[in-house]
């Protein structure tokens, strides 16, 4: 009973975010109110704010899992990666795919156009991309066993999610002028390319996960007899 409870409420709110989603779409953030929302989806004004607490809500309905992603790649990476690297494989592979999440999709444009005709969307997706780097540090903080106050997690995040933002602006940048998805693609790839050797090798070699799991669990480094030596650890888990 409980099972079907859930899948009904993940229904229903997805139901309102379709909706929201048209209404937005078509006639602008602004220019839509909750009640309009809640009327086109035949519920409640009250229902759409248990799903939904605020208007912007409706727009970022992923905000959860957008903010995330970075962070479940490197909590995910294969043993042997760098945090870097599988953050920036990961993008690599969006690219290649074009889902939604990197914008390679059809109607990206008109997603852009609302945004940026809109400053509580602008000021949300700022507030987003900052809660993506600070989410990414604590993660790389917590998987290399790192001090408190310690800031080398939360400068390495910072690099890697400018990278990110790049990518982003230059897909932005290239609905605005009309683009080839393919000519995108790779200008994308090549960026991202170029990104990868600009870092530092203490950005990309920081967080990599042990080859033997047994011997470190979880990936994080263990603290070794010598300054030098636990300095190297502790930084890069090299």
């Amino acid at each position: 009973m409980t099972g079907l409870r859930e899948r009904k409420k993940r229904q229903t709110r997805q139901h309102i975010s379709d909706v929201a989603t048209g209404l937005f779409m078509e006639r602008g953030f602004d220019a839509v109110t909750v009640a309009e929302v809640a009327e086109a989806a035949e519920v409640s004004v009250n229902t759409v704010y248990n799903y939904f607490p605020a208007k912007e809500d409706l727009f970022f309905d992923r905000e959860e899992e957008t903010v995330d992603r970075p962070s479940a790649r490197v909590r995910d990476r294969a043993p042997g990666q760098s945090a870097a690297e599988a953050v920036l494989d990961g993008l690599r592979e969006d690219i290649d795919r074009r889902p939604v999440n990197l914008g390679m999709v059809d109607g990206f444009d008109r997603f852009v156009a609302v945004v940026t005709g809109s400053h509580s969307l602008l000021a949300r997706l700022m507030g987003m991309q900052y809660q993506t780097t600070a989410q990414l540090g604590r993660t790389l903080a917590q998987e290399t066993g790192s001090e408190p106050g310690d800031p080398l997690p939360e400068l390495v995040a910072a690099h890697l999610m400018a990278v990110h933002a790049n990518l982003h602006q230059t897909v932005r940048h290239a609905y605005r002028a009309g683009h080839d998805v393919e000519e995108l693609r790779a200008d994308l790839l090549r960026r991202l390319d170029l990104s990868e050797r600009l870092l530092s090798d203490e950005v990309r070699d920081f967080a990599r996960r042990p080859l033997d799991e047994s011997a470190q669990p979880g990936g994080r480094p263990r603290p070794a007899p010598s300054d030098d030596e636990e300095f190297r650890c502790r930084r890069s888990t090299r």
